[in-house]
């Protein structure tokens, strides 16, 4: 497709530099580019990498990757241009530089001058730049929208205290309002009306946008995940009627040494069947065996299958023998989970992860494991939380309502898609027949 040709529409796509911003806007960016529309996909090249090899195999040539330099230094080399593997310490230094790479963004914005820009709420200097240029944005909240609605109706009640669900999100305060004032009418937000129609509705009288839900965007199973594996094998072998727990906390959210021992007390405790992918920041590897408490490995081999660094999540949930997935309960995750109809084990850690948790209960698709006091993960807790959702009673009533939305999901099969293309269209044409 000629990039050139005007009656398609041009749009800049530019997610923060964090996984779980970047893969919803490429399964955006895809559905998009099927639509005639040719999509720029702007990131890191420590991002990058990985979307290309994805874009290579699928086969997806209206859609072009370009390159956004961030400023490096000794703390901050170009491998840490992410929050994949970065160590939490660094986040900080990571925000600022990409604020200073923002002149290097406007370069892009000139060059290319799209029919409008989609971008998410890291970056308030992205929409004003874009303003400048007479260039249209349109925000794409990839986060649950429960949370995004505490977050925004909170900020906006001038001088009121912070509520405690809405304190995570104070250190991007700024940059949410900032964003919401100079971005378009139309917000897109990772959902679908079915699951979430109430904090939608929400969500959009309180930013007074038109909220379009474009949904989970979750990547459907290609054929390169059937491929046998040490973990489908184990699965196989495995009591197929929702017999095993599947853990894990994403590629940005790690485990403190006290909360991950806790856990694996508590997984021992349960005496359930499990998968565990461990994960570690890039730098501060160690191995399972260092991890976990001592004979931990030897204990449960008979029931749990350790997996470090990587695992094939989607095939995981897909496979029978899933019956729960203890998560972080990160918005991606829940999606996932909700797509595969599995339920889940909230064991949030931050930002919009409890309130993500709080939804997962209000649906009856998930149980929350409470921290004590002192926000600390206890073993019987885990153990107890564990048995509740791999018994009868308690766990078919989740496994059904999870069933339900499942469901849902496939029923919709991708229609949402269809109206937000209209509203980006007649965004466009207003753009064309009537300039700011």
């Amino acid at each position: 497709m000629d990039a050139t040709n005007r009656s398609v529409v041009r749009v800049l796509m530019f997610p923060w530099l964090a996984y779980s911003h970047i893969h919803p806007f490429l399964e955006l960016a895809k559905k998009l580019s099927e639509r005639n529309f040719y999509i720029y996909l702007c990131s890191s090249p420590a991002n990058l990498g990985h979307i290309k090899e994805n874009l290579l195999e699928m086969n997806f040539p209206s859609i072009q990757l370009v390159e956004l330099h961030l400023p490096s230094s000794p703390d901050l080399p170009p491998h840490y241009h992410t929050t994949k593997g970065l160590p939490n310490h660094l986040l900080g230094n990571l925000i600022q530089a990409f604020d200073t790479a923002s002149s290097s963004f406007s370069s892009i914005l000139t060059t290319l001058r799209p029919d409008f820009l989609i971008c998410d709420f890291f970056q308030p200097w992205a929409p004003a730049l874009a303003l400048s240029l007479d260039i249209p944005t349109v925000q794409f909240v990839v986060s649950g929208n429960k949370a995004n609605s505490v977050a925004v109706h909170a900020f906006k009640r001038s001088g009121d205290v912070i509520q405690d669900s809405a304190r995570d999100f104070l250190f991007i305060k700024d940059r949410i309002l900032q964003h919401l004032e100079q971005s378009s009418g139309i917000m897109l937000a990772r959902s679908l009306r079915e699951i979430e129609g109430k904090y939608l509705d929400d969500l959009s009288a309180v930013t007074k946008k038109r909220i379009l839900p474009v949904g989970p965007l979750v990547q459907d199973l290609i054929a390169e995940d059937d491929k046998k594996t040490e973990i489908t094998e184990w699965l196989n072998k495995r009591d197929p009627c929702s017999s095993v727990i599947y853990v894990a906390f994403g590629s940005e959210n790690y485990l403190s040494k006290e909360d991950r021992e806790e856990l694996a007390l508590g997984l021992l405790l349960s005496n359930v069947n499990f998968i565990w992918v461990l994960r570690f920041p890039r730098g501060e590897e160690i191995s399972a065996r260092e991890a976990l408490p001592e004979g931990f490995i030897e204990m449960v081999s008979e029931k749990g299958l350790i997996v470090e660094e990587w695992a094939p999540q989607k095939r995981i949930l897909s496979h029978r023998s899933i019956g729960g997935f203890l998560s972080h309960c990160g918005w991606g995750s829940v999606l996932e989970s909700m797509k595969f109809g599995v339920p889940m084990i909230a064991m949030p850690m931050h930002i919009d992860q409890p309130l993500n948790a709080e939804f997962l209960v209000e649906m009856g698709v998930g149980l929350e494991i409470k921290r004590d006091k002192n926000g600390k993960i206890e073993r019987e807790e885990v153990a107890r939380v564990i048995r509740d959702l791999a018994g009868e009673r308690t766990g078919e009533q989740l496994r059904r309502k999870a069933r339900e939305l499942s469901d849902c999901i496939r029923d919709k099969a991708g229609q949402e898609i269809d109206e937000v293309v209209n509203d980006l269209v007649h965004l466009v044409g207003r753009k064309t027949h009537n300039p700011f």
